[in-house]
């Protein structure tokens, strides 16, 4: 029985580190500068136990790229300011 148990206690905490391991940070790597006029969504994530700082994702449209998902490092000054511009762009509802 304890055997048994054991199995069912270790097959639990596997199942819980994979679950974990799909859920990793997409903020790895920061992206570039960006133009405010080719934000065209802008998504806040909340910090979670395996990443490090919140996450801002920003999707961009240019004509010669197409449509891109840049990751952005909060606590750069550029992305205060597009963060700031995006809040007030927003309520004039555009």
């Amino acid at each position: 029985m304890k055997l048994l148990t054991a199995a069912l206690l270790l097959l639990f905490i596997a199942m819980c580190f994979a679950s974990a391991e799909g859920v990793k940070c997409k903020c790895s790597r920061k992206g570039p500068k960006i133009r405010f006029s080719n934000v065209r969504k802008l998504e806040i994530k909340p910090r979670y136990p395996f990443c490090v700082e919140e996450m801002i994702i920003v999707t961009l449209w240019t004509r010669v790229r197409g449509e891109q998902q840049h990751c952005l490092n909060p606590k750069r000054q550029n992305t205060v300011r597009l963060l700031k511009w995006y809040r007030v762009w927003k309520e004039k509802g555009r």
